[in-house]
């Protein structure tokens, strides 16, 4: 199979396993007696990443060859994931998880080992590239094009799957039991991680690099990575990835609950609109943007560097949030639901896609790993973690769960909360980021 090809099913996979869940999990949490936690969810993936990249980065840089880790932890992560379904079978079809401790344990011991395999699966691809003499730059964006499409892929799977009464079906009617409602959601994502985990033993080796001298302590350990903050201009570029990250996961948690809601509506034409009824169907058009999105990042990196390509993902997330407050399911208000989904693009792909490349290109060799963790930790780990907790500080203060299992309240003024947040980190950021241009 053609190097680049298998590069892409790699990523497929990857992202794959992440879609499965990650846009539609909310509304299941509201049934199973956790909704008002949903914000901790997101959270917890953003806690873990304050340090498992880290320390999975460091281990595949020292010992473990960063495919063979990336395999490693997507078998941990798929088991627990298959743990979570089955806790979620247990308890039964719309019926409160008997165990929610247990159930959470769970679900963060999924989550722990899944977050280092988005930097792992970069280093090793990038690792893969130029081992073989291909430009990291212009041949990796059309491989991550493939995550995307896999992201794709689950988010439509398990909008439409359905598994009722022993039988399996797909529908866009609305439907109860649609795995974007259930714990069957955690079933898919938790097989393809397994099937993930026997892939990369397919793949070809990312050879160590051999050092003839002894190692201090600090490389020892990966901790020679935090030296970019020396630089005034990575240190500035990890703070504003932290700032920046705190957008990441809040769409992620709400977007689901908040389209959803308006099945609630006492409008009819909202109520039953297609987009309140396939909230993630809807959302993935997110993804399908983030896909051409990529494409386009090589021409915007060479011609306009990384500063204007960050200051575009900064001001679409502006529009991200903004087009949801003033949207509605119906037409024409669907219509700015949709230019809200065609904008994260832009905000997700021209932020995270963007950035792990200038950390590849910015780095020595003996800490790329590292480095990848080190963005992961910055954006994933303290930034989602701060913004998606504060969020649902906001959320849980304008809107509450009602006896239909919606999410309702003032909806509006949470979007525009969260869009003025983008502004301002947009405005500083311009005016005091100042990167050699020729490095961008």
């Amino acid at each position: 199979m053609n190097l680049k090809l298998r590069l892409s099913v790699m990523n497929f996979l990857e992202f794959a396993v992440w879609g499965a869940y990650l846009t539609c999990m909310g509304n299941y949490l509201g049934s199973a007696g956790l909704g008002a936690q949903i914000s901790w969810f997101y959270a917890i993936q953003g806690i873990v990443s304050i340090f498992m990249p880290t320390i999975m980065g460091i281990v595949a840089d020292k010992w473990i060859q960063p495919q063979r880790m990336l395999g490693l932890c997507h078998l941990v992560a798929g088991l627990a994931m298959l743990g979570c379904w089955y806790m979620g079978a247990s308890a039964g079809f719309g019926n409160e998880l008997s165990d929610k401790s247990a159930f959470i344990v769970m679900y963060t011991l999924s989550v722990a080992f899944y977050m280092p395999t988005l930097a792992l699966a970069n280093t090793t691809a990038f690792t893969i590239l130029k081992t073989n003499g291909l430009d990291t730059v212009k041949d990796f964006p059309p491989i991550r094009v493939l995550g995307t499409v896999g992201f794709i892929a689950t988010m439509w799977f398990v909008n439409c799957a359905v598994w009722e009464d022993g039988s399996f079906s797909f529908t866009l009617a609305e439907n109860a039991h649609k795995f974007q409602y259930t714990f069957m959601q955690f079933f898919v994502s938790g097989v393809l991680s397994l099937l993930l985990f026997a892939y990369t033993l397919t793949l070809p080796e990312c050879r160590l690099e051999k050092k003839e001298q002894a190692a201090s302590l600090a490389e020892t350990f990966g901790l020679n990575a935090f030296k970019l903050f020396k630089t005034k201009k990575m240190a500035l570029f990890f703070i504003f990835s932290a700032l920046l990250g705190m957008s990441l996961q809040v769409t992620n948690g709400y977007a689901g609950p908040f389209i959803t809601s308006f099945k609630g509506s006492a409008d009819p034409s909202v109520a039953t609109s297609f987009a309140a009824n396939n909230a993630t169907l809807l959302t993935s058009i997110s993804q399908i943007s983030e896909a051409l999105c990529i494409l386009m990042i090589p021409f915007f990196l060479r011609r306009y560097g990384i500063k204007v390509v960050m200051l575009i993902a900064m001001f679409a997330w502006v529009f991200r949030f903004g087009f949801f407050g003033i949207g509605n399911p119906a037409m024409p208000g669907v219509i700015l639901f949709i230019l809200s989904c065609i904008v994260y693009g832009v905000a997700f792909d021209f932020f995270n896609v963007s950035g792990a490349m200038f950390v590849d290109q910015e780095c020595d060799t003996s800490v790329k790993a590292s480095a990848q963790g080190l963005f992961m930790l910055m954006t994933n780990g303290i930034g989602a973690t701060i913004g998606t907790l504060a969020a649902g500080e906001i959320v849980n203060h304008f809107c509450t769960w009602n006896e239909s299992g919606y999410l309702v309240g003032d909806w509006q003024s949470c979007w525009f909360i969260f869009s003025g947040f983008a502004l301002v980190v947009g405005v500083t950021f311009a005016m005091v980021f100042h990167p050699d241009k020729k490095k961008g």
